[in-house]
């Protein structure tokens, strides 16, 4: 891990992070307030992925529209003309009609091969935009002097990483570079997301298995042949699929290799300072986990009041039964002290509960 404790990131003068989560919960707008603020570097990985791993494909998909109609196609082949993609942090549109939507033809749709083809082209583009995150730390120092950078991830993080892997490249090679921030949503943003991505449905991209069963369920469930599947209705019908789909897998790469914010709190940070005590609260590495039940897979009739086997009658009395006492002051190296001599000696001994029913 790059910063293993609170006193790590605040005393160290070159801060690194990768904001990931899904897309419109304020990612890249941290990282364009922080870039705003003067010392940081913003480096975008749908940006690099749009002009370095995808911008010919891009380019290529635009002149071949272009060639269909005969007025632009005498220009190009005469190269009187010259077609590619403007890509900006704030707009990937050129990335998104690339990828494009499967269906109808006459409704804006590609084959579903076609586009499967596409979707392995931006697997691999995002994975070597992912790890060139670390050249681009290189760059931003050398270059431009820079002590701060801000990785602003795609969506799809997730699909191009195996989170149950402790050992999967991407991520290993990350964490040792920059702290993973997940931008946490609510079931309210879920909706949110759910009504902009109905009003303006965009191009995604999605794990390959995930988005085979989506499309082989949708054929089912409409009775209709590929040819005629509806390009806008399907990726409406899958896009909250997907947003259930990937939501623990984010949560499952905060809890192993970096902290969670909630997008809440994002929404409310107006400056770097404020975006700095956000993640000063979280004291990286020194939090305690939350596991849910979902987390650990429980059986609900046997957890809690009714799946216990014991009842406590009554408490007594509390007695420490260590002989020795310590003060402690309310600084941080003082606390930080105490988690880790109670992590290292996990024997501290309790007598609380007298009376307990079996």
């Amino acid at each position: 891990m790059l910063y293993n404790s609170k006193s790590d990131w605040t005393a160290s003068q070159s801060k690194s992070i990768m904001l990931f989560g899904m897309s419109g919960l304020g990612k890249t707008y941290i990282s364009e307030l922080l870039r705003n603020n003067g010392d940081w570097f913003h480096y975008s990985v749908d940006y690099r992925i749009g002009t370095r791993y995808m911008g010919e494909h891009i380019a290529d998909n635009f002149k071949k529209e272009a060639m269909s109609n005969p007025f632009l196609a005498n220009l190009l082949q005469t190269d009187a003309i010259y077609i590619s993609a403007n890509m900006k942090f704030s707009d990937l549109s050129p990335l998104s009609s690339y990828l494009g939507k499967p269906g109808d033809p006459s409704k804006g749709g590609i084959p579903f091969k076609e586009y499967l083809r596409r979707q392995r082209l931006h697997r691999d583009a995002e994975t070597n935009a992912m790890l060139d995150t670390v050249h681009f730390i290189q760059r931003a120092k050398s270059l431009y002097d820079y002590d701060k950078f801000v990785c602003d991830t795609s969506g799809s993080i997730v699909e191009i990483v195996d989170c149950n892997d402790k050992n999967d490249n991407v991520m290993k090679t990350l964490s040792q570079y920059v702290l993973p921030v997940w931008i946490e949503g609510t079931e309210e943003h879920t909706e949110e997301l759910v009504k902009r991505f109905i009003k303006s449905p965009k191009p995604m991209y999605y794990n390959e298995k995930f988005l085979i069963e989506c499309w082989d369920n949708f054929l089912k469930e409409k009775s209709i042949s590929e040819s005629k599947v509806d390009p806008n209705e399907f990726i409406i019908w899958g896009y909250r699929k997907l947003l259930e789909n990937r939501s623990p897998r984010y949560r499952k790469i905060a809890k192993d290799w970096g902290i969670t914010l909630k997008a809440s709190d994002v929404a409310t940070v107006r400056s770097e300072d404020e975006f700095m005590i956000d993640l000063h609260t979280k004291r990286p590495h020194l939090t305690i986990p939350e596991w849910s039940v979902e987390d650990i897979e429980a059986d609900e009739s046997k957890i809690g009041l009714s799946g216990s086997p014991t009842k406590v009658k009554s408490v007594s009395s509390i007695v420490l039964t260590a002989n020795e006492s310590k003060v402690l002051t309310d600084s941080d190296s003082d606390i930080e002290g105490m988690i880790k001599e109670l992590i290292k000696h996990q024997n501290y001994r309790f007598t609380a509960i007298n009376n307990i029913i079996l």
